[in-house]
């Protein structure tokens, strides 16, 4: 499967970041560069008319998948998306550039994990969220939030591993106390990108941890008594191949993911049906990953252009659920 960064999970291990060299205390601040400044002079916006591998849809209750528009969508790259059950905020991953390793995407200024709120049915300019203090290199990505509670993937100083979980507070405006989510959950349960239910009992990642299917797999882990107890394979939705990204819908009744159909990304969905997931079902396809949906049902995903087999882009797109469509 290709990603950008792989919600930041797979491309690359960064270890051991250490402190931006030459950056005294006094100035350690951070600084408000227009992230569309770093894409490269001349990148081209690629459209759906100059797609040559658009989205296909599998199923006849939602409508066709569209981009997001500007200021959501640039000639840079967003991926890792997140919506909130809202619908009315929306948080991405953006770099300029997707041919710039992430060892030098680090040290550009500007990739990172935005946030845009609508405001009378428009989407704002994106605004950087800020999850290390500015003297110290991170990098950042593959988020989750509920509520005042954030869970992302970085590559930093003070990891157990090359890229952990952590999570942070919204407090006064801002994320803060970003914290390391433990030993527990980064090395012995080797955590990837993840979705808590909407009761906070059960947490769905992605991990090539062994006992699975092979490759990548979909695994839980349910919290009892505010422990994260031992996790278990999601057997019926697993295969030989790579699945992940899991999204679980508000009520638990869903679980979306990202599965290797054909060569190439696709999203799938699993219903539950008397506590047990069923047999996954073909959504939409190409190029096609990283589900997240509101509450009324609009898919949300990354599609990531490629011509003759190099990637050039990624956008956000949606897929609307058809009005009295379940």
């Amino acid at each position: 499967m290709v990603r950008i960064i792989v919600g930041v999970l797979a491309l690359v291990l960064i270890a051991a970041l250490v402190m931006a060299p030459g950056c005294p205390a006094e100035e350690c601040e951070y600084l408000d560069i227009d992230r569309e400044s770093k894409i490269p002079a001349g990148q081209v916006k690629i459209t759906p008319e100059t797609d040559a591998h658009p989205p296909i849809l599998h199923s006849d209750k939602y409508e066709e998948p569209i981009p997001m528009p500007y200021p959501i969508n640039t000639a840079g790259a967003e991926d890792s998306g997140f919506i909130t059950p809202d619908g009315n905020t929306f948080y991405i991953w953006f770099t300029p550039d997707v041919t710039v390793p992430p060892e030098k995407q680090i040290l550009d200024g500007v990739t990172g994990i935005y946030v845009s709120n609508k405001i009378d049915g428009e989407w704002q300019q994106p605004q950087r969220v800020w999850l290390q203090d500015p003297c110290h290199l991170a990098l950042d990505g593959c988020l989750f939030v509920q509520d005042d509670e954030m869970w992302f993937c970085s590559a930093r100083e003070g990891n157990c591993r090359g890229v952990d979980m952590w999570t942070a507070e919204f407090s006064d405006g801002r994320w803060t106390n970003w914290t390391n989510a433990g030993e527990t959950l980064n090395v012995d349960y080797q955590v990837g990108e993840l979705h808590i239910t909407a009761d906070g009992k059960e947490m769905y990642f992605h991990s090539d941890r062994g006992g699975g299917k092979g490759q990548l797999d979909i695994w839980v882990t349910r919290k009892v008594d505010g422990v994260w107890q031992e996790p278990e394979n999601v057997e019926a939705v697993n295969t030989p191949e790579n699945e992940g990204w899991p999204f679980i819908t508000q009520d638990g009744s869903e679980l979306w993911f990202t599965r290797t159909y054909l060569g190439t990304p696709a999203i799938f969905r699993s219903r539950k049906i008397e506590g047990e997931w069923q047999e996954p079902e073909l959504i939409i396809s190409q190029f096609a990953a990283e589900p997240s949906l509101d509450k009324e049902g609009n898919i949300y995903f990354t599609h990531h252009f490629f011509r003759d087999g190099v990637m050039l882009e990624a956008d956000y797109y949606v897929a609307y659920r058809k009005s009295g469509e379940s």
